[in-house]
């Protein structure tokens, strides 16, 4: 018999064991250590209109909703949460990797590199 994780809602953010994986090695680089979140947010800029920001931090801001899958905590502030919300957070590093990449089902058009997205 199996035991199944709990399923993640289709509605928030959701982050591959490989991005989780790469998440947890930058957090021990930058010293630190098992508590931390990985915080991710959406600004204006870019050439599609908005950009993705992500950035390990020791702990949440007061405003994020918390997210914890896979053993990583991920932060994101309420006004980029509906920009994300349904969104895939994966690592690529094969010959062609790009680092974290998002699958964002909100995005309308998104630019050649990736990093930027519309609405």
């Amino acid at each position: 018999m199996t035991t199944d994780a709990p399923a993640v809602p289709a509605n928030t953010i959701r982050i591959t064991e490989k991005a989780a994986e790469k998440a947890r090695h930058f957090a021990v680089r930058d010293s630190l250590g098992d508590d931390f979140v990985l915080r991710v947010a959406v600004k204006g800029g870019g050439c599609s209109g908005l950009v993705y920001q992500l950035a390990l931090a020791a702990h949440p801001e007061a405003d994020d909703k918390v997210i914890e899958q896979l053993g990583v905590r991920l932060a994101i502030n309420k006004k980029s949460y509906v920009f994300l919300a349904g969104t895939v957070l994966d690592f690529s590093d094969g010959l062609n990797g790009k680092g974290f990449v998002f699958s964002n089902p909100n995005a309308k058009s998104t630019c050649g590199c990736g990093n930027s997205f519309s609405v």
